[in-house]
């Protein structure tokens, strides 16, 4: 097994560069003794500072996002629309409440029961290509909310950075009510890659 990262790795004050580092890194999940990996293939960046879209911005702390507020390397998921559990990784230092999402991995382990979670037959692009469909495959759930990510339920292993001229960077998706910090450039994935979702 690679190296998983260490919670100082997520203490980086640059939300933004650590999107773009999580990229390659693998997300695992071990749940019930099953263990399933993704390679990172999609990251978006959220800010408490001067960030419209940002759960938390203007610092404004809720029972929901409080796990923002506390140092990086804590699991941040949330539910979108009542269906979707959307994981995302608690970035910097306590207080800063800044947060990357997970929006796409290539699966690479325990791609059966992926496939079972997700109610498929074959792995396509909708088995994981999207946050609420890859936590749905990885069995990641608001029951996590606060989890570690160096323990032994979700956690990250280290892998070959995704050198720059492979890594696309553009605007965040489903976020236009953010008015002009929906045109900050924080949203990541690798070139080419077909489990990149694009919704």
């Amino acid at each position: 097994m690679a190296d998983k990262l260490k919670l100082s790795w997520y203490q980086n004050d640059n939300v933004a560069e650590v999107s773009k580092m999580l990229l390659g890194k693998i997300l695992c999940t071990n749940i019930d003794g099953i263990v399933t990996k993704g390679k990172i293939v999609e990251t978006e960046a959220y800010s408490g500072y001067n960030d419209k879209a940002s759960h938390a911005n203007n610092h404004k702390k809720t029972k929901r996002n409080a796990v923002m507020f506390g140092p990086g390397g804590y699991a941040y998921i949330y539910l979108c629309y009542g269906i979707h559990h959307l994981f995302n990784v608690v970035t910097n230092v306590e207080g800063s409440a800044e947060a990357v999402l997970i929006r796409g991995i290539e699966p690479i382990e325990g791609v059966e029961l992926m496939m079972k979670r997700r109610n498929m037959k074959r792995p396509e692009k909708r088995l994981t290509g999207g946050p609420g469909v890859l936590s749905q495959a990885l069995g990641i759930q608001t029951s996590f909310y606060g989890e570690a990510l160096d323990g032994d339920t979700i956690w990250i292993e280290d892998n070959e950075p995704i050198e720059d001229d492979l890594i696309v960077t553009t605007t965040r998706i489903g976020v236009e009510y953010a008015e002009e910090d929906a045109l900050k450039p924080w949203r990541f994935y690798i070139k080419e890659n077909a489990w990149v979702s694009n919704f």
